[in-house]
């Protein structure tokens, strides 16, 4: 955790000086988009492959490994910069490395958790492992922008790369007991994605789970995204109020980390993730609506709040049931729709906006959300039972 959290500041430090540095080299929406796109979508692609490496490899190896070639990365982004070589066709080449990088490096560092904390800790670690993401998110712009006012981009992707050699360290100081594989015989890599896309689908708990997942992923989530069209064309605040509209979000999500952090149990966590759906369709249905700031501070907060709730319970329900043979896989269909939801999701209502506004969009993915909630509640109870039939069994 010591070495994620330096990692992770590093990271969206690195973010920022990305984004500014499509700007300045561009001055076009339409780069720095598309150096945004090629972070996160890889991962949809190439996540079910990272999937069957994370189940038969060494998971330790693979985040290891991965790490190293990010380093490297940084290193050589750092370098262009400084000598004044990058172009932006390099700099989104670089970019597109990196997150296909992650995407395969996702499913193992997921599917790892298991072999660091205890059973009934994995709900705790996953809610600090989202408030240290929350964190770093206010922290790593922060620090990014002393960084690059002072001395410049160069600097900021190096203290980017120095991030990661904390990961790395940390990373060789873990001691884990060897990892045991099944033996496939001479199975296929789509073979075996699609196994796993069987098995989840197959699952009474995996996959409803991954379908609301989804949905809060595609028609939720992108409310995040949308925070600079809502602050600038509805509420008209300009950056200020996308400043507070970002601040909010960020508070929000830190305080379900923490909830459930200090909760710990795993008893009633499927009740609680299958309301904290509902909540979530609610408060998104009600920013979206409004056009009275304040409240649409309070509704992106509670939002905020809930959408981090399913998120941490998902992953920890995930963990409890799914067998550890299809940990990896199960996993990366995880990250993919964590992922390439939210990025598709903000693409398609960020066009609709163009013809029907901001609202309607996010209010109609809402609604959708607070439905799909309701009618998860309805089978909460078989839902639950089906969760505590597999966790026994495993």
């Amino acid at each position: 955790m010591s070495g994620n959290i330096i990692s992770l500041v590093g990271l969206w430090i690195q973010r920022l000086a990305v984004g500014w540095l499509a700007w300045d080299l561009t001055g076009s929406g339409f780069w720095v988009g598309a150096v945004a796109f090629g972070d996160l979508f890889p991962v949809v692609l190439l996540g079910p492959f990272g999937g069957v490496l994370a189940d038969r490899l060494d998971r330790r190896l693979i985040v290891f490994g991965c790490h190293l070639l990010v380093l490297a990365e940084a290193c050589v982004l750092c370098a262009l910069t400084a000598l004044g070589h990058i172009t932006i066709e390099w700099l989104f080449a670089l970019t597109l490395f990196r997150g296909c990088v992650v995407g395969v490096h996702q499913p193992a560092r997921l599917a790892l958790v298991p072999a660091l904390v205890r059973d009934h800790d994995v709900t705790s670690a996953f809610a600090i492992n989202s408030v240290t993401f929350n964190l770093a998110r206010f922290v790593g712009p922060a620090i990014a922008g002393v960084i690059i006012a002072r001395y410049g981009v160069p600097h900021a992707f190096a203290a980017n790369a120095l991030s990661y050699v904390a990961m790395i360290v940390a990373l060789l100081c873990l001691r884990l007991p060897r990892q045991r594989f099944e033996n496939r015989g001479r199975k296929g890599v789509i073979t075996e994605i699609a196994e796993g896309i069987r098995y989840a689908a197959a699952h009474r708990a995996i996959g409803p789970l991954l379908l609301m997942l989804l949905a809060i992923s595609f028609f939720a989530r992108p409310i995040l995204e949308l925070l600079p069209g809502f602050a600038g064309a509805v509420f008209e605040r300009g950056p200020a109020g996308l400043s507070i509209l970002t601040s909010c979000s960020g508070l929000g999500a830190m305080v379900g980390g923490l909830w459930l952090a200090q909760r710990g149990r795993v008893d009633g966590l499927t009740e609680i993730t299958l309301a904290s759906v509902t909540l979530s369709g609610i408060s998104v249905a009600a920013f979206a609506a409004t056009e009275n700031f304040a409240f649409a501070v309070g509704a992106l907060t509670v939002a905020a709040f809930a959408m981090v709730v399913v998120g941490i319970g998902t992953q920890t329900i995930i963990q409890m049931v799914v067998e550890d043979g299809m940990r990896g896989r199960v996993l990366s269909f995880l990250g993919l729709i964590l992922r390439g939801g939210p990025a598709i999701g903000a693409i398609a209502m960020g066009g609709l906006s163009e013809f029907v506004g901001f609202g309607s969009p996010l209010a109609t993915g809402g609604v959708i959300c607070l439905l799909a909630g309701l009618l998860a509640l309805r089978g909460r109870v078989r839902l639950a039972a089906q969760v505590v039939g597999s966790t026994g069994e495993n």
